[in-house]
Parts: C-alpha cells; sequence; structure tokens
C-alpha cells in the first residue's frame, strides 16, 4: 500500500496525478497534508477559484476536499494491496454544514481500516461491498465546519490479474 501513499506524498508528482485525474479538485486547491494506511487528511482553501457568492468556500469544493480524504485511502487498497482489478464508486452522499468556510478547511478521514477490510472481503468472495465513511471538515482552529457521510461502493472489475 506504500508505494501509492508515496506517490501522494510527493507534492509535485501528486500534483500532476490530480491535474490528470481531478482537474476541478487541481484548480480549487485541494491538496493531500497527511495521508497514512488508516487515515487522511486533505484541505481547501477559501480563494476566488473555491468561493460562492455568499463569501465562503462553494459546497462542491468542500465536497471535493471530503471526498479525496476517503478516496485517496481506496485507492491505495485497490492500486497498491489488491491482487486483483477492483472498481471504485462513489454512490451516496450525504453533508451537514455547520458553518461557513471562510478560510481553509482540512478534512480528514479516519476509515482507513475499513476501507481495507469491505476491498478485501470484495476480493476473497467476488461480492460487491458498499461502505459508508465519514470525513469531517475543520477550521484552523478546530471548529467543525461540515460533516460528509460519503458511500462507496466496490466490486471485482473481472478475473483478470493484475
Amino acid at each position: 500500500m506504500m508505494a501509492f501513499i508515496d506517490k501522494v506524498r510527493k507534492p509535485v508528482q501528486f500534483s500532476l496525478f490530480l491535474l490528470w485525474k481531478l482537474p476541478s479538485a487541481w484548480l480549487s486547491g485541494v491538496r493531500v497534508t497527511q495521508i497514512q494506511p488508516d487515515s487522511c487528511t486533505t484541505v481547501v482553501p477559501f480563494r476566488w477559484l473555491s468561493q460562492n457568492p455568499f463569501r465562503s468556500t462553494y459546497f462542491a469544493c468542500l465536497a471535493m476536499a471530503a471526498e479525496m480524504s476517503s478516496g485517496l485511502l481506496a485507492i491505495a487498497q485497490v492500486e497498491d494491496v489488491a491482487p486483483v482489478r477492483v472498481s471504485m464508486l462513489v454512490t451516496g452522499m450525504q453533508a451537514s454544514f455547520m458553518k461557513k468556510a471562510k478560510e481553509k478547511t482540512w478534512f480528514t478521514c479516519r476509515d482507513g481500516a475499513a476501507i481495507q477490510a469491505a476491498i478485501a472481503h470484495t476480493v476473497a468472495t467476488g461480492e460487491p461491498v458498499t461502505i459508508t465513511v465519514q470525513s469531517n471538515g475543520e477550521s484552523k482552529d478546530g471548529t467543525l465546519i461540515a460533516s460528509f457521510a460519503i458511500t462507496w461502493s466496490f466490486k471485482r472489475a473481472g478475473e483478470n490479474q493484475k
């Protein structure tokens, strides 16, 4: 799992990955600040490209940062650990907004172990698995800005070995 995580930890390499695979996240300034096998933290700035007309961060930019904090944990499992191809897709998202995001907002997902177990179950049984993980966004002082519940679906993409 560490090969993908090592790529994420290299700012230039990961910036190119974002530009290629998630250009809107790259443009709005979503970046990774910390990643480990069990947790990931992303940050989205408050700036012209990420703002809404109400002088706060646009909800879609917050959603991108929340989704990325969980998605990178899943990609690390799928890319580096799974012995067969596994497809992954967001199938649901629920969000609650507590405060206006008027500065940088950090999103952390700590459900890496649950994601790992879901993917392992899919690989072992061939059965599709859905899992809902949590990503919470906080301001610099730790104030809860937004909370996202993101539902991921994992299934084997075929019997072809990697």
